[in-house]
């Protein structure tokens, strides 16, 4: 039957409603803060909200939203090809160019859209796309409507990406290489380094994700290309505004002239409502902060590395290094589940994530941490875990030497 291949999610949800944890879809009934909110009743820590510097419940992008949707209403109510584009667009398109030292910029409707669309669009049939194996669901979506040939090389691995290219021969020279800058489920950085340096021997063009980098990594906060010392080498820069600005949407910025005329060939944009003025009203307001408060990406890291050195030193099972996403791996799905909801009885709100959505058949709870976190509430959290580990919900296959 046409249903039968939800089947197995349709198991686990009624597992889940039989134990009386709602992971997926839990209700948030009010925002306190940018780190505290009242989810199924309950006051939390905000641990899983992708909120790196704290702007979605900032007083001045709260305001400049306000103002928007008082001058230009709630909505635009058609796509930008069709109904044209509000000054605000073409606004925040020329300010997310400049942020980034380029002339162009496209403004997409959401994070999705933008990688989605510009996979898509890029290369097409006789074109070949090779991509990190454990890229983003959006990346994924896109290259299969794109009709190019798809690589997988594995994940950061320079070396299988040069082998990869080396077999296309004279074809390496229109290849599209796609990597992200930091990945959201385990927070490891790209070894961009070298990825760039295999695209500069074999000609090919480089289109780096930077959705939960940019504005975290860099010195201006441009993303882990900017980190790296290679921007010069990324032909495509794409990236959400749902993380670090604190509100909904896409872009992709070029030095090529030639996105213009990409941006008239990419469904995604074309046939999709462009943002409404107050989503944009605040992600200007919000680019404005991430160029002059430098302090805010400071302290992120001050966070982020709070976290991962404390759940570290409880022995569990960590990414490879401190990042703003610091995730804890387990084997068992039982346990993951009960592990969510003991944290949710101590106030602490994370991210319950499962295979295919994580990098492995492992399950994964996802923190996010935020500059707006304080030092106070990152004990907490950890002390959370420690709770956990206490009770016995930990086992050993959750333990980084396990």
């Amino acid at each position: 039957m046409l249903f039968d291949k939800f089947q197995a999610m349709a198991d686990f949800r009624a597992e889940l409603a039989e134990q009386g944890v709602a992971p997926f879809g839990a209700v948030t009934e009010e925002i306190l803060s940018a780190t505290e909110g009242i989810v199924q009743g309950r006051k939390v820590i905000l641990a899983g909200t992708n909120n790196y510097l704290g702007l979605s419940y900032d007083s001045r992008c709260i305001a400049k939203a306000q103002e928007a949707a008082q001058r230009w209403g709630t909505g635009t109510t058609g796509s930008r090809v069709a109904n044209g584009s509000f000054e605000g667009h073409q606004a925040l398109e020329d300010e997310i160019a400049e942020f980034y030292g380029v002339d162009h910029a496209i403004a997409f409707s959401t994070g999705y859209a933008a990688t989605m669309g510009m996979c898509a669009t890029l290369a097409g049939p006789g074109d070949v796309i090779l991509l990190d194996a454990d890229s983003h669901s959006s990346i994924y979506s896109g290259v299969k409507l794109s009709g190019a040939d798809i690589i997988r090389f594995k994940h950061s691995n320079p070396d299988d990406l040069a082998k990869r290219l080396r077999r296309l021969g004279d074809r390496a020279g229109q290849a599209l290489i796609i990597a992200e800058g930091i990945y959201s489920m385990l927070g490891d950085v790209a070894p961009l380094q070298e990825i760039a340096a295999i695209k500069r021997e074999y000609g090919s063009y480089l289109l780096v994700d930077e959705a939960h980098s940019m504005g975290v990594l860099g010195e201006s906060g441009r993303g882990a290309a900017q980190a790296a010392g290679v921007e010069s080498d990324v032909d495509f820069t794409a990236g959400t505004f749902s993380k670090s600005l604190g509100s909904v949407g896409g872009f992709c910025v070029s030095p090529h002239a030639e996105l213009e005329h990409i941006r008239f060939c990419i469904n995604a944009y074309i046939f999709t409502a462009s943002s409404s003025p107050s989503v944009i009203a605040s992600t200007r307001e919000a680019l404005r902060i991430i160029s002059s408060e430098p302090e805010r990406r400071e302290q992120l890291w001050r966070n982020s590395h709070q976290l991962y050195d404390g759940l570290k030193s409880l022995g569990l099972k960590v990414g490879p290094s401190a990042s703003p996403v610091v995730a804890v791996e387990f084997e068992d799905h039982a346990n993951t589940i009960a592990c969510w909801q003991g944290l949710m009885d101590q106030g602490v709100y994370v991210n319950l994530v499962v295979p295919p959505a994580s990098p492995s058949t492992n399950f994964l709870l996802r923190n996010s941490v935020s500059a707006a976190h304080s030092p106070q509430q990152i004990d907490e959290i950890i002390a959370a875990y420690a709770s956990l580990k206490d009770r016995g919900l930990l086992t050993s296959a959750e333990h980084g030497e396990g």
